[in-house]
């Protein structure tokens, strides 16, 4: 046994250690044990570093990511819902949606002009703000079952001006 120690400490591995062997017998007691105590700090605090600190950031933040998570995930369950109950509602003729448009269109006074081209409506607005925008797209998606396919919107000082074009119909 004593063989192989002697061998290992006379290998390649044992050569490179032994300045090291030779300053560490060379300590006193004291030194040697402030060395020991310098290597647990040591090891403690990359134990903490790369094990503990992460997986106690993780803990602490989860709960918020969480909630957040949640709130999206709600939020796409509205949308989802909203879009199939879009899918669901039945079709509405041509008159009925350009009435629909029309109605929507009246709401926004003379910030608003609705022109019928066919399947197709063209908004122009001048100045209309962004709720009355938002109010009315709503209005056109739900009450014409229109959906806009082209938009060109400037927004000033007296709200939004440009053009929507939707489409009309039941087609996707």
């Amino acid at each position: 046994m004593s063989g192989n120690a002697t061998a290992a400490a006379t290998g390649p591995v044992g050569a490179r250690l032994a300045p090291w062997r030779a300053r560490w017998h060379a300590l006193g007691l004291r030194e040697r044990r402030l060395v020991l105590l310098a290597a647990a700090v040591l090891g403690t605090y990359l134990v903490w570093l790369l094990a503990w600190q992460p997986a106690w950031h993780t803990a602490r933040t989860a709960p918020a990511q969480i909630a957040a998570l949640d709130a999206q995930l709600q939020q796409m369950q509205a949308l989802a819902a909203e879009a199939a109950e879009l899918r669901a509602a039945p079709v509405l003729g041509p008159e009925q949606a350009a009435q629909a448009l029309r109605t929507a269109a009246d709401r926004l006074g003379a910030q608003g002009r609705l022109q019928l081209q066919g399947e197709r409506a063209v908004l122009t607005l001048n100045g209309a703000s962004p709720a009355q925008l938002r109010d009315w797209l709503v209005q056109a998606r739900t009450g014409a079952r229109a959906r806009p396919v082209q938009a060109q919107l400037t927004r000033n000082a007296q709200g939004y001006s440009g053009t929507i074009v939707l489409a009309l119909g039941a087609a996707p």
